[in-house]
């Protein structure tokens, strides 16, 4: 949902509250607290034991859709159980289960009924628009009518209301299910709707609150700021403080329409698994389920209120980066209180320039903080349009809504940076039995068929070079192949797919020239020479070793992009601008800052004798001594690090490295006896 700008704020009718002909009510504090707004959302995840998913079923070909019989004849676990193990993660506490999603509907009064009539009118659109697609097969014009019947579709979805609309985003990003042509006019589904009256919104955000509005709110704005399927927006003024703020609230009666609808959209996949089975080997109650956890998540602005304070927590020392405070106490289940943001929206590309923006700096800085969302954090705005995304006037990148975040474990990370290395790396069997970790693949698929594919795929994209590649072209070819093969798309991977797409897509309105590469490479480069984190240290390796042979031109490149990286950042003009809160925060890094990955690196050399072995093979490589470009390294860094104060660090952590070597050593003694 689109919740502000400056470029409507003009426009906007104020209100006093003491206008208002509208009787208050006196009300307790309505109990908005879930399990969601009590903790962290760190400590809700927990990484699934690793035998959990060690063991893998005997293998599965993998062929072509269309001649797929039996992908796997054992009994699958529950859809969220199978979930949870794609994840990595086990949730202690759901917002969705299918049993409470049928427990609430059947156990409402009336409920029969509003099944029965809600199932047969669903029954006879779709049905309608069903019969439609088989004719036009039969008279053999499916093919040239595909665009009248792409927009037929998306306006059915709209008549059908917000849990179809919702479906339809979803199906926009999910080429393992409907065809590309579809996906496109998808991508277009408007989620605006009429507003409903102010005096109901006025009267929910009261019964949330429990307290008149003119005691919360000085003034309110008598239109609505934007207006969506799940709720919509005023811009009011806090009495206590002055701060203008924007109000979410939910649509009346929205909750049991949507849970109604996701009981019969379970009921209808439960007679769909065989073919979802063939075409996408998983369960069609798989895909509900994953598609009934977002929505519900949605619908919860306790949960959307954690999500803000999570990204501010995230964000907290980037200067760059500008995230809307939540007000917790004016909030609950269905009213959302935040700070409002002053910016222009990135649907106005020409009032960007105008107000002076710098718009290179500013996409740079959009890049960076997507890739940090989705590699480093693992929490990501899974719905960053145009309309969500501002830019601020001092240049910094402003996001709003925060309804639809999907997370990443550090597990599914790991596999992610895994991908990367395996492409860089070339070895395209690895890379497609990362799909499988990932989910894409049911466990113990052959992957073998699908490697030449992917293989076609990555070189024909990565043989343009950075100026002509972009994830559209690369995207096109996978669906393609997601399309024609039983793999299934995780919902947080359509999620990551759309973000990098819709935030591409962006880059290219405002600048059309824009190398998106060219800002991802650099911080990809800058994460593996500088993260300690053991993980990436153990990528690093993979990376600068192939065949069992050093590669000094790809460490000189790493090196070259992660300067680039430092460089661009520190010359933001949004750091500029943010001085003072650079100030505060810490100290904007100037330079690559390579002192932890040097003492690692000795401290490997001294300790892995198979790390030693290869280094001294890569210095001594080919007969001769490797001093060239072991100087030529040398030349990137020099201005980089403080020999001096490096070296003293290395000296300080050598008693450690000692006591790291003996252990090492003697372990080494006492195996070499045992045989």
């Amino acid at each position: 949902m689109e919740l502000c700008t400056s470029s409507v704020s003009g426009s906007v009718q104020w209100s006093r509250i003491s206008a208002f002909d509208y009787r208050t009510r006196s009300h307790g504090y309505a109990s908005s607290s879930s399990w969601v707004s009590q903790r962290r959302r760190k400590t809700s995840f927990y990484v699934m034991n690793a035998a959990s998913t060690g063991a893998l079923p005997p293998t599965k070909k993998l062929i072509p859709r269309t001649n797929v019989r039996n992908i796997s004849g054992d009994k699958p676990s529950s859809a969220l159980e199978q979930l949870d193990i794609e994840r990595g993660v086990c949730i202690p506490f759901r917002k969705y289960t299918p049993e409470m999603v049928r427990n609430r509907v059947l156990g409402s009064r009336g409920s029969v009924l509003s099944l029965a009539s809600r199932g047969v009118e669903i029954i006879w659109k779709l049905g309608l628009y069903w019969s439609a697609l088989m004719y036009d097969f039969l008279v053999g014009r499916d093919e040239e009518i595909v665009p009248f019947r792409a927009r037929q579709l998306r306006n059915l979805l709209c008549d059908l209301g917000p849990s179809f609309i919702k479906a339809g985003q979803v199906l926009a990003n999910r080429p393992d299910i409907i065809r590309e042509d579809y996906m496109n006019e998808l991508c277009i589904l408007q989620d605006d709707v009429p507003p409903f009256p102010n005096q109901v919104a006025f009267s929910i955000i009261e019964e949330e609150l429990g307290q008149p509005l003119e005691r919360l709110f000085s003034r309110i704005s008598s239109r609505t700021i934007a207006a969506a399927s799940l709720g919509q927006v005023y811009r009011a003024t806090l009495r206590e403080t002055g701060e203008d703020v924007a109000i979410k609230v939910q649509r009346p009666g929205i909750e049991p329409i949507i849970y109604r609808d996701l009981f019969l959209f379970r009921t209808l996949a439960s007679f769909l698994n065989g073919i979802s089975l063939q075409k996408l080997g998983c369960n069609a109650e798989l895909i509900v389920d994953e598609f009934g956890e977002k929505l519900l998540e949605e619908l919860d602005y306790t949960l959307e209120a954690t999500n803000i304070e999570d990204f501010l927590e995230n964000f907290k020392d980037d200067p760059t980066v500008k995230i809307p405070q939540v007000y917790k106490q004016y909030s609950g289940s269905r009213v959302l209180v935040m700070e409002w943001i002053d910016g222009i929206r990135c649907t106005d590309p020409q009032a960007i320039k105008e107000a002076g923006i710098d718009v290179e700096g500013f996409l740079t800085v959009g890049v960076s903080a997507a890739l940090r969302q989705l590699l480093e954090f693992g929490l990501f705005h899974g719905d960053p349009h145009p309309g969500n995304i501002f830019a601020m006037r001092d240049g910094r990148i402003a996001y709003v809504d925060f309804g639809n975040v999907a997370v990443l474990s550090q597990q599914n990370k790991q596999i992610l940076i895994d991908a990367v290395v395996h492409a860089v790396n070339e070895d395209y069997a690895e890379m497609a039995n990362d799909f499988t970790r990932l989910g894409f693949l049911a466990s113990g698929t052959d992957v073998s068929p699908i490697v030449p594919a992917l293989e076609a795929i990555w070189q024909n994209s990565a043989g343009k070079g950075l100026a002509d590649f972009n994830f559209r072209s690369v995207t096109g070819k996978f669906n393609q192949l997601v399309y024609n093969y039983p793999i299934r798309i995780p919902e947080r991977f359509s999620l990551v797919i759309r973000s990098l797409l819709t935030q591409e897509g962006i880059c290219f309105t405002l600048q059309p020239d824009f190398k998106f590469l060219e800002v991802a490479y650099p911080y990809v480069a800058k994460r593996l020479l500088t993260d300690p984190n053991p993980a990436l240290r153990e990528r690093l390796i993979q990376v600068l070793f192939k065949d069992g042979l050093f590669q000094w031109k790809r460490l000189e490149n790493l090196i070259v992009l992660a300067k680039e990286n430092v460089s661009k950042m520190s010359s933001n003009p949004a750091l500029k601008k943010n001085s003072s809160q650079i100030e505060r925060n810490r100290q904007m890094e100037k330079k690559l800052d390579l002192t932890d990955t040097i003492k690692d690196g000795a401290r490997l050399f001294l300790i892995d004798a198979g790390i030693r072995r290869q280094l001294i093979m890569a210095f001594t490589e080919d007969s001769k001594l490797h001093v060239e470009e072991l100087v030529d390294v040398y030349r990137l860094v020099e201005d980089q690090i403080d020999i001096p104060s490096v070296a003293l660090e290395v000296i300080q952590d050598l008693p450690s490295v000692a006591r790291d070597f003996m252990l090492s050593w003697s372990d080494s003694i006492l195996s070499d006896r045992q045989y």
